[in-house]
């Protein structure tokens, strides 16, 4: 594992980069590191307590400037509220990470339609209010600028049990090709990144409470048979947000280990079988052959 930053040290000084969800998790080790490459920070979400600790503390760690902003981002007039604030604080915003996100595991039959409509209102409807938040002040400013989504490896091929996280996670990859096209000519580019495994302490254990994370080990599904480090992340994300990706615009870039085309491939779960009974496949193809 390599888990050393990536880029150098000023390589976004100057720019303004805010997080949804940047309070706890892989949102503010995105953010962290974001800092320690000069970038000022605004981060929301809805815990104003959590939020402002955190602010306080990715201060004292990295010496930059952090905003948060508490915000419900299914809110629309919150969002409007969180550029404002951005604006009054720094003058300017560059990048918008969209990272707040909700799920649970559970049969699809078991959930109410509140439940579902929950998950879709803070992961598309939330990913979709910050974007045209932020994309309409850029596009009446003429400013060139970049959005970042958060999604997942399902996002393209769908999942059982979390339906409808992957419904509106597929969505969210949606408008992320599309602006891509029709926000080009403004200069304001589109990406977005689908992580694997990188397990977060609150989220993963909502959603594989108890035993069940010990029985469903993430890392035996990844071929290269671990979970992922928080650096690892935050560098593609940097890199995404920095002008050394200025061409890449409409791509969704994995970071999984290769985990999804581990499930993808019909006989992929045949990395089960013993090497002393591959032998005995063999023996049979060769008499098969002989006869």
């Amino acid at each position: 594992m390599y888990n050393q930053p990536m880029l150098r040290d000023d390589a976004l000084k100057g720019k303004t980069i805010v997080v949804t969800g940047g309070g706890t998790g892989l949102g503010r080790a995105m953010g962290t590191y974001l800092l320690q490459l000069g970038a000022n920070l605004v981060i929301t979400s809805r815990k104003a307590d959590v939020l402002q600790k955190t602010a306080e503390e990715m201060e004292k760690e990295t010496g930059g400037k952090v905003l948060a902003v508490s915000c419900d981002v299914r809110d629309y007039e919150q969002v409007e509220n969180v550029l404002a604030e951005t604006l009054k604080t720094f003058g300017s915003a560059d990048s918008l990470i969209n990272n707040a996100a909700g799920n649970f595991i559970s049969p699809t039959e078991r959930l109410s339609a509140n439940a579902f409509s929950t998950i879709i209102d803070i992961v598309l409807k939330g990913s979709v209010n910050c974007t045209l938040a932020f994309g309409k002040h850029w596009i009446r400013e003429k400013q060139a600028a970049s959005v970042l989504n958060i999604v997942t490896t399902y996002a393209f091929t769908g999942s059982a049990y979390v339906v409808p996280s992957a419904c509106a996670k597929g969505g969210v990859l949606a408008m992320t090709r599309s602006l891509a096209v029709e926000w080009g000519k403004y200069g304001i580019r589109s990406n977005a990144i689908a992580p694997g495994p990188f397990p977060t302490k609150g989220a993963w254990d909502r959603l594989l409470p108890g035993e069940l994370a010990e029985q469903f080990d993430f890392k035996n599904r990844v071929p290269l048979k671990r979970v992922g480090d928080y650096q690892e992340l935050a560098n593609l994300a940097a890199f995404l947000v920095s002008d050394f990706s200025s061409y890449i615009n409409g791509e969704v870039i994995t970071i999984d280990g290769g985990e999804w085309l581990q499930g993808a491939g019909q006989f992929n779960g045949l990395e089960a079988i013993p090497d002393d009974l591959w032998e005995s496949f063999a023996q049979m193809t060769r008499a098969a052959k002989g006869s």
